[in-house]
């Protein structure tokens, strides 16, 4: 970067923190000016603009919500970044709309906020708002819908970290994919990591990686998902489902943007923008005691919340329809009877958009006619909103029944491990362990 763009404003009413930014920015070898608000901030851009901006968001004479659009008046290429010790999704949306190009949750390591300040360096300096990025993947044009879409658009356009909380089924990772694309972290890569799929022995070497001869078995190096992730997105999905022993260094990373390998000093940078998953309600792991409280309201930065199926009913045909058009062999996609489609729009899907996908493929695949109507309905197929329960013996163990009602909710939702453990009421850790200590087939519960 040439040294003529290394050139910032720092802008906080708090004289330690406006200093300690102003030296942090000094010993790197940028050209630092300091203001102690807005006004004061507005005056001193006028007289001497600078490339980027970074500012306190709550200050005594104004916010910077109210500055990023006043600075963007003199200089259409300014970049503001915005920092808050408040996590408020309303605060992130609103700084995006006043022309902010990042939202950044105190205290942030001076790496985290030096690497956000040169990648808006990095950006087009155009002047114009980044170009919306379509959701084609998101089918349906429901309210509950394109509300989402649009938080989630706009938080994309922050490097804040986002918090998705949604039924199984509802597309988390998709919108978790969409989010990254329309960052400006989309060259880089999207990492994702099940933390309910992995053994929680093994999870904190896939994430943070291990150097050779850490552990017995650890013959060489390996580079963990934080590495492999750097400079794009990290998807946590089930994050509700990590280990609490894990947590406490989660949140180290997350706080300090820094990790090292099992069994290695190195100290590494993690420059990478998480996005978490859970259908959990993880307030109430929290009060439960299951899940940090501090790590929670530190991956809670911007919210969001995928609407079921159920209520978002006006995407249903339009997704039977999708759906009937990928399923089916290319050029003879059946038309839809409007008895079918009503027959729909009476189920109550517990299992979101997976459920209508996965239903309509058999219904694709059984039908040979050119149109499916009200008597192609497998309405059979609606009746899984409940295991069936097994039938009980007299002297039968508590092992025995849970390993019977294992195997037949297993067998009601097609060995889908994720339904299994909705129906069940635990979590998918617990069922895939169950499926190990009983002895169980694994490769038939996908």
């Amino acid at each position: 970067m040439e040294r003529n763009n290394r050139r910032v404003l720092v802008v906080d009413d708090e004289p330690a923190m406006r200093l300690a930014l102003e030296g942090s920015f000094r010993q790197q070898q940028w050209q630092v000016e300091a203001a102690c608000g807005v006004s004061d901030a507005v005056e001193k851009f006028r007289r001497r603009p600078v490339p980027v901006v970074v500012s306190d968001v709550r200050m005594g004479d104004g916010s910077g919500l109210e500055l990023a659009p006043k600075l963007r008046e003199i200089d259409a290429d300014v970049a503001v970044i915005l920092l808050t010790a408040f996590a408020d999704v309303a605060d992130a949306v609103q700084a995006i709309k006043s022309g902010a190009c990042d939202y950044l949750l105190k205290p942030a390591p001076f790496a985290q906020i030096e690497t956000a300040v040169e990648r808006a360096l990095a950006r087009p300096r155009t002047g114009a708002a980044p170009a919306a990025i379509s959701p084609q993947e998101f089918v349906g044009h429901s309210p509950a819908l394109m509300r989402v879409l649009s938080k989630a658009r706009m938080a994309a356009q922050t490097d804040a970290d986002v918090l998705v909380e949604a039924e199984s089924g509802t597309g988390k990772e998709l919108l978790a994919r969409w989010i990254h694309r329309c960052s400006s972290r989309r060259s880089k890569p999207f990492v994702a990591v099940n933390c309910a799929a992995i053994p929680e022995t093994l999870l904190e070497s896939e994430l943070f990686g291990h150097a050779r001869g850490a552990f017995t078995g650890a013959a060489q190096a390996h580079s963990g998902r934080f590495e492999q992730a750097q400079g794009g997105t990290l998807l946590l999905d089930e994050i509700g489902e990590m280990p609490l022993a894990l947590q406490p260094k989660l949140l180290r990373v997350l706080q300090e943007r820094e990790f090292q390998r099992i069994g290695d000093a190195q100290v590494r940078r993690a420059d990478v923008r998480i996005i978490a998953t859970t259908n959990r309600n993880l307030r109430e792991r929290v009060n439960a005691g299951t899940f940090r409280a501090d790590l929670y309201y530190r991956l809670n930065v911007i919210p969001l919340a995928l609407p079921p199926l159920r209520e978002r009913p006006e995407d249903i045909a339009e997704l039977a329809e999708h759906f009937a058009s990928v399923y089916a062999s290319p050029g003879r996609a059946p038309h839809l009877a409007p008895g079918f489609l009503r027959g729909l729009l009476e189920h109550h899907w517990p299992g979101n958009v997976r459920e209508l996908a996965n239903y309509m493929r058999r219904v694709v695949a059984l039908s040979t006619a050119s149109e499916i109507t009200e008597a192609d309905l497998q309405r059979d197929e609606f009746q899984l909103e409940a295991a069936p329960l097994p039938t009980v013996q007299p002297g039968v163990s508590l092992r025995e029944l849970e390993r019977k009602l294992l195997e037949v909710t297993l067998e009601a939702t097609d060995g889908n491990r994720t339904r299994t453990a909705e129906l069940m009421g635990v979590s998918l850790r617990t069922v895939r362990n169950r499926i190990r200590d009983y002895g169980l087939p694994r490769w038939r519960y996908a």
